[in-house]
């Protein structure tokens, strides 16, 4: 199997495949309480993209090649339902863009297509303040607050204490393309179902994930109550909600 590519297993009779794609600094199995429910749906399968979790620390670090990367698993799993958070979501539009006939449908969670003149350097300074490394899963936990179920999994144990599995550098050089690019032309591209899942107190920038629906024919979104970047983990009945409803009517 490939490197960062997780199993979480589920239901073969169906013959439907879910991938989820995680956001920036997550991994594969930051989505395991999703994938339980998500296994009466099809086959379930989580994919740490490059530069984090279990995947190669190599670039290049452009959303093209994270697509291929996409592309090459599903060339394994069969044609696929693609789930995806933040920068995930980026990756999932620009594989169903660019490789239509691998992709069965798409879900995107909080992220939007023109964030140009966003630089690194706003959240550098936050990143760079945290006290790493942690001293154990419960400082994990206890500095992320409700983001600690979260974070727990986006870390790892060295002899000195609890580090990021990925590389800050690697991470700034990611999210720098974001600030220098806008991907309008990919998401107006999909022509499979797409369901769009924004935070109600988002920091991505006001309407577009809305003017998405909007350019992608047969489109649904939703804003969710009192989350902000992570619905599927701060508000995730409403999450789960949306999702069956959406799997269910494909």
């Amino acid at each position: 199997m490939r490197p960062g590519l997780i199993d979480f297993g589920g239901d073969r009779a169906t013959g439907v495949s879910i991938l989820l794609l995680h956001g920036l600094m997550g991994r594969a199995r930051t989505w395991w309480p999703v994938a339980q429910w998500l296994r009466r749906y099809g086959t379930v399968h989580g994919l740490d993209a490059r530069g984090h979790g279990r995947a190669p620390h190599t670039g290049p670090w452009t959303t093209e090649q994270f697509a291929d990367d996409v592309a090459q698993v599903l060339a394994g799993l069969g044609r696929s339902v693609l789930i995806g958070h933040s920068m995930g979501g980026l990756h999932a539009w620009a594989t169903a863009a660019k490789h239509p006939e691998l992709v069965r449908a798409v879900v995107s969670e909080d992220f939007a297509p023109d964030q140009r003149g966003r630089t690194v350097e706003t959240w550098r300074g936050y990143f760079e303040s945290w006290p790493v490394p942690f001293e154990s899963l419960a400082h994990v936990r206890e500095f992320f607050g409700a983001a600690g179920d979260y974070f727990i999994e986006c870390v790892e144990e060295r002899e000195d204490g609890y580090h990021l599995i990925a590389d800050l550098t690697d991470l700034y050089e990611i999210a720098a393309e974001w600030g220098r690019r806008e991907y309008w032309s990919t998401v107006e591209q999909i022509r499979c179902p797409l369901l769009l899942i924004e935070g109600e107190h988002t920091a991505m920038p006001a309407g577009q994930q809305a003017e998405v629906a909007a350019r992608v024919p047969g489109a649904t979104h939703l804003v969710v109550p009192g989350s902000a970047h992570l619905p599927h983990a701060e508000a995730p009945e409403t999450y789960r909600g949306a999702v069956e409803a959406f799997l269910s009517g494909l």
